[in-house]
């Protein structure tokens, strides 16, 4: 590596915001991390890490979707219907271009198709909760229905298949002994850490989801920004659809149902206020993290998978109780509808009494 691809990569990294929070957080992942390793055998081998690797992507990338749209003071719950959508019409593109006999042309050609689909589904969770003036939690609970329909209709509940190897392998390779999944999480990580505490956008984001009636008053376009909020988060869903495809080797639209309630106690967890205004993405990849050790963890020890969904609801109870007991979160206003996206008009004032110049004794 070249000292100004290095210097640009330092740089890069330096700017990626690590909140007070994300420390304490970190304390927590090396506490279960070390709780775990003397409770559960094997749980420090190479294999098992790689394991968690694996797995702990799919989800991760849902986490960070709910993330973004949580910085806006609302909630995407159709991240895993997007997610397969996308991944059934890469497929489908993978077939008919006959992709899996080799090409670079029909790989990217079904990966690009694949993301402006993601991308086309969070345009239209942003117009419907945009201008329907739908809340975000009911809007996307339809819009859930809605894309998981059209991909249950196009495909009659079946499973595609015949993707490239090259595609396959970015669910089931490795760069190193690092897996390609966990390193597809931690670039998008990465990127959508700079482009939400650094960039222009992200200031934008994070001032509409603490007071949109402000940030109106400050010049930020409110009803871009959120359908453009929206839009990236059927991007990220995309790719988490793409990640789940490849290391199933096919597409399907019932694929990963239960990974909602899961990405959003991550998101919390990491420390994402659900009223809006601040999100920590590091904060999110380490409970993402967290909790894959848990899962892995408990599976090592015996645990039935019941064990974990019910640790799942645990967790999310117990971290908004938390934060609704301090004031940081109002559970009310969860199910509101948007909050208004322009300033409110100012009251008339009275027309002005015009006054006549006095006149001096001497002009009369």
């Amino acid at each position: 590596m070249s000292a100004t691809t290095s210097g640009g990569l330092s740089a890069l990294v330096q700017r990626v915001p690590v909140r007070p929070a994300t420390w304490r957080l970190i304390g927590l992942t090396v506490l279960v991390w070390a709780l775990l390793s003397a409770a559960a055998p094997g749980f420090n081998s190479t294999l098992n890490f790689q394991s968690m690797g694996f797995q702990v992507a799919e989800v991760g990338l849902f986490a960070l979707a709910i993330a973004v749209s949580m910085l806006t003071a609302g909630i995407d719950l159709s991240i895993v219907s997007v997610a397969n959508l996308a991944a059934l019409t890469t497929a489908q593109v993978f077939v008919a271009t006959g992709a899996e006999n080799g090409g670079v042309g029909p790989l990217l050609a079904g990966v690009a198709v694949g993301l402006v689909v993601g991308g086309l589904c969070g345009l239209v969770n942003g117009l419907v909760i945009t201008r329907l003036n739908v809340s975000p939690i009911l809007a996307t609970l339809g819009t859930m229905q809605l894309f998981n329909g059209i991909a249950v209709g196009w495909t009659n509940g079946e499973s595609v298949y015949g993707m490239p190897q090259a595609f396959l392998s970015l669910g089931s390779g490795t760069a190193g002994l690092v897996p390609m999944p966990f390193v597809v999480l931690a670039v998008v990580a990465l990127v959508l850490s700079v482009v939400v505490g650094r960039s222009g956008f992200g200031f934008k984001v994070r001032m509409l989801g603490a007071n949109p009636v402000a940030s109106r008053f400050a010049g930020v376009p409110n009803t871009k920004v959120l359908v453009r909020t929206y839009v990236l988060c059927g991007v990220i869903a995309a790719v988490a659809g793409m990640v789940v495809s490849s290391r199933t080797a096919s597409a399907n639209a019932d694929y990963g149902q239960s990974y909602v309630l899961l990405a959003i106690v991550i998101a919390v967890l990491g420390g994402t206020n659900p009223n809006g205004g601040s999100a920590s993405v590091p904060g999110v990849l380490l409970a993402a993290v967290t909790l894959q050790m848990v899962a892995s963890g408990f599976n090592l020890l015996g645990f039935s998978q019941f064990t974990y969904q019910i640790a799942q609801g645990v967790i999310l109870l117990a971290v908004m109780g938390v934060a609704a007991a301090t004031g940081r979160l109002d559970l009310r206003r969860l199910l509101r509808r948007p909050r208004p996206t322009s300033p409110p008009a100012l009251p008339d004032r009275p027309a002005p009494v015009a006054v006549a110049p006095a006149v001096a004794k001497n002009e009369r």
